[in-house]
């Protein structure tokens, strides 16, 4: 499977609506891909109010990002797919690193980790993982 292509400048959207593409993506991976996501489950995922998350979905859909019908379920668009899958990626990356390499208790990685998603380059973040890897460490998609 060919890995996305970060976006052209790295990090195009803030770091909420990173967070909230990256939940939407999640979710969609453990089981609502076809039908999109509630949004109501990424409210209770990012532990934010259902009204935060309505603000940040118009945001996305501006941004061509997600497609939700009114007062229907979320889905991501193709674009919007393939940037979660960059930040889930890192997301993965980082906290293997965290707790395989450094000890690193898990929540503590798994929490610092979505921080640290946010800011590195997508060349960094592609060195890093093709790092891990050559040390037998694999961050598959």
């Amino acid at each position: 499977m060919a890995r996305p292509q970060a976006p052209a400048g790295g990090h195009d959207l803030t770091r909420a609506h990173e967070d909230y593409l990256e939940a939407i993506y999640v979710l969609t991976q453990e089981g609502a891909a076809d039908e999109g996501v509630r949004s109501v489950d990424v409210a209770e995922r990012l532990g934010v109010s259902k009204a935060s998350v309505n603000k940040a979905l118009a945001g996305l859909k501006e941004g061509g990002y997600v497609d939700q019908r009114p007062y229907g379920r979320v889905t991501l668009t193709e674009d919007g797919n393939a940037y979660a899958a960059i930040v889930w990626r890192a997301h993965r990356m980082l906290r293997t690193f965290l707790e395989r390499d450094l000890g690193v208790e898990p929540s503590v990685a798994d929490a610092e980790a979505c921080l640290m998603e946010h800011v590195l380059s997508p060349d960094t973040l592609e060195r890093w993982t093709s790092y891990l890897e050559g040390q037998g460490i694999g961050v598959a998609d």
